[in-house]
């Protein structure tokens, strides 16, 4: 079994910086990971690990804009059609990783038979690509068609709680791609060393403001209503926005399909319970046959003695 992971989310949450850390975090557990990435537009130096598959190799954003003319979000999308047209490619490339783990970001396990784990890197922070562009929808049609458990996480950063109506823009769009895909889902709350402390930084750490635990688990598991009307923060800086504000709280108080796990890169715990959570939301493993042990020799107790 295949397993694929697409890392979702705008422009600066950390979405290449966690699939490096979920790549690390599975070779320390025994088990592997490959980098898949759909960027057309990265910087292979900025890669911590060499990614497996590469758009590039297809396609790249540089092209496109000499020998078309275009402009770099309309690249990105042309960029993407041009994958769908030529999903062979892909499927071609996933081929040869048969006998492998694969990660788009995705996991293996230690031992026993083999469970290839795929990890997209998809690091374009075009929102739109997310929201209702079908590229992504269409990818996920085709992973599964060739037999890989797909899934998704969309990452925020924590700077999203500095300002309620961020906040709520953030559940939205979060919301939003949740919808277009239809797939396992699990939004992650990133970068939260800069709002908690940390005792391993001279500084303390919380660069962005301390938080305490009651303050962040309104934002990651929301009451939209109690946020919206929280006393001592500031109110939009426009009254004539108010009634749209209030309009999106109420939507999503009426569909509250959005919670965060919050991830702190600096802290191994938080890494693991994200992993365990997509393992979990994939139902990793559940297909694996036991395996029978081989049979014993006297040769094999000789180091015993």
């Amino acid at each position: 079994m295949r397993y694929a992971v697409l890392i979702t989310g705008p422009a600066g949450a950390g979405k290449s910086t966690f699939s490096s850390s979920f790549i690390t975090h599975l070779s320390a557990s025994k088990r592997t990971g490959h980098l898949v990435n759909l960027d057309p537009a990265a910087d292979p130096a900025r890669f911590e690990y060499e990614p497996v598959i590469d758009i590039k190799d297809l396609i790249s954003l540089e092209d496109v804009m000499g020998e078309l003319g275009y402009g770099p979000n309309g690249g990105l999308v042309y960029c993407f059609e041009y994958l769908l047209q030529n999903m062979d490619w892909l499927e071609e490339e996933l081929g040869g990783y048969e006998d492998d783990y694969l990660i788009f970001d995705c996991p293996g396990r230690a031992g026993g038979d083999v469970y290839r784990q795929i990890l997209i890197d998809f690091s374009p922070g075009q929102i739109e690509l997310y929201t209702h562009h079908p590229f992504l929808p269409t990818l996920v049609q085709n992973l599964q068609r060739m037999g890989i458990r797909t899934c998704a996480v969309y990452l925020i950063e924590s700077q999203f709680m500095e300002d309620k109506y961020k906040f709520f823009s953030g559940v939205l769009s979060a919301m939003s791609a949740m919808v277009n895909l239809e797939i396992p889902w699990i939004n992650i709350m990133s970068k939260m060393d800069l709002v908690t402390r940390n005792a391993d930084d001279p500084s303390g750490g919380a660069r962005n403001g301390l938080r305490n635990r009651r303050n962040l688990a309104r934002y990651l598991d929301p009451d939209p209503l109690l946020l919206a009307t929280t006393q001592g923060e500031p109110e939009a800086p426009n009254p004539r926005f108010h009634a749209l504000n209030q309009a999106i709280v109420q939507l999503i108080e009426d569909h509250p399909l959005v919670s965060f796990l919050p991830l702190d890169l600096t802290n191994s715990d938080s890494l693991e319970t994200v992993i365990s959570h997509i393992d979990y939301t994939m139902q990793y493993g559940e297909d694996e046959e036991p395996k029978e042990p081989h049979d014993l020799d006297e040769g094999d107790f000789q180091d015993l003695e």
